[in-house]
């Protein structure tokens, strides 16, 4: 098997995973795009120009910062967290939006569209859209506009047209759905900036090379204040954009664990969650083959999670491939898990996190006490926690007793 970061192939495979399942009508936009990517990938001024955005617009590099609080609390490994919450717009999707906005103004798309889940990537596709000047309309679950309700405002804010999603489950899945009959339909005028790393081949590899940045950072940041490389990277993994992001700068370093965490909802035997790695099933969905959730018919089952980001039935296709190395380890953090490590980074650091980041953050708190006091973690703080907090103060019942 190929090693991991040596991919994909010409044609967008990790090893049995990605591709290229799309309608006909999309395939010479997709070449398209793949070939100005490359183009892109290999000339200065286009990575001059995203290093210059990355920094004065959107605030990179972003801190790595020690959690001491949070180390002390739990009594084990010293825990770092990646501070993509204080990125502009608020979380990491920023990075990948600015490098496709780059792209479509290269290949003269005016005209922008987006999925979103948890309404960060909208957020980050609506800002980048607004400062270049182009039409951008984002597609969105009828549920996740009612928890994600802040986000709803703030694209809005920005000029941008959001489109409630209600076909099947209102939630991501069916935002992608719309997104694509979307761009076959006006694929000439239009760019799809896809928000993580799924979808049909160049996406899955575009978008992890965008979000690098992160794992980049943090290597050099991590030693220069401890001296050596960690023990331990933790990620949560919804399509998995933040993840590899990390993970990728250390996969040729084999004694660093890497760990995503999935969204373990209510539990796995309650059927209500999204851990495809628990129970999932090889299979194509929006583009690309992967591990995702599906009956023995292959008709896609439904997802739940108390975070509208991690709440999507597939799985990046190098995340699969990574699981079959055995390079990355997959686990999950219930629902309860996560809420729990929510109330508890904000009480200890002073850090709201989104839900998203909350179940990395619960996995630390497993497993942290039972590693030396001389072991590193890095756990990348993906996002910050505004658009929950309706959400969380309901699930700790603030909203009906403020006095709770």
């Amino acid at each position: 098997m190929p090693e991991p970061g040596t991919l994909p192939d010409a044609h967008g495979h990790f090893g049995p995973y990605g591709g290229m399942f799309v309608p006909e009508t999309l395939m010479s936009a997709l070449e398209d795009l793949a070939r100005e990517y490359e183009k892109a990938k290999g000339d200065p001024a286009f990575q001059n120009e995203l290093s210059i955005f990355l920094h004065d617009f959107a605030g990179r590099p972003t801190p790595l910062y020690l959690a001491e609080r949070l180390t002390q609390k739990l009594g084990g490994a010293k825990i770092y967290l990646k501070r993509e919450d204080l990125l502009h717009t608020g979380a990491h999707k920023i990075n990948n939006a600015l490098g496709q906005i780059l792209l479509a103004t290269r290949m003269g798309k005016r005209r922008i569209i987006a999925e979103t889940g948890a309404g960060q990537h909208g957020v980050a596709t609506a800002t980048v859209a607004a400062r270049f000047g182009c039409e951008c309309v984002i597609y969105m679950g009828k549920i996740d506009m009612k928890r994600q309700a802040l986000n709803v405002a703030r694209m809005k804010f920005l000029g941008a047209k959001v489109v409630p999603v209600t076909a099947g489950q209102a939630t991501l899945k069916e935002a992608i759905n719309e997104a694509m009959r979307d761009w076959v339909t006006n694929v000439r005028t239009t760019h799809y900036i896809l928000g993580s790393v799924l979808g049909s081949h160049p996406y899955p590899m575009m978008v992890r090379d965008f979000q690098r940045v992160i794992g980049a950072e943090a290597r050099r940041q991590i030693l220069e204040r401890e001296e050596r490389l960690p023990d331990l990277l933790v990620a949560c993994v919804g399509g998995g954009s933040n993840a590899i992001g990390l993970f990728h700068p250390f996969l040729q370093d084999r004694p660093v664990r890497l760990i995503g965490v999935e969204a373990g909802g209510e539990g796995i035997r309650s059927g209500k969650h999204a851990a495809r790695f628990q129970c999932g099933r090889l299979g194509v969905l929006q583009g690309t083959k992967t591990f995702l959730l599906a009956n023995e018919d292959g008709q896609i089952e439904l997802t739940h999670s108390v975070s509208a980001g991690l709440d999507y039935a597939a799985v990046g296709p190098e995340h699969s491939y990574l699981r079959d190395l055995g390079r990355v380890e997959y686990t999950y953090a219930t629902d309860d898990e996560a809420l729990a490590a929510f109330r508890t980074l904000s009480e200890t650091e002073g850090i709201i996190p989104a839900l998203e980041t909350a179940h990395a953050i619960a996995h630390v708190i497993k497993i942290a006490p039972s590693l030396a006091a001389d072991q590193i973690i890095v756990v990348n703080c993906s996002g910050r926690g505004d658009k929950d907090v309706d959400t969380a103060a309901a699930a700790f019942g603030f909203k009906n007793n403020p006095e709770s």
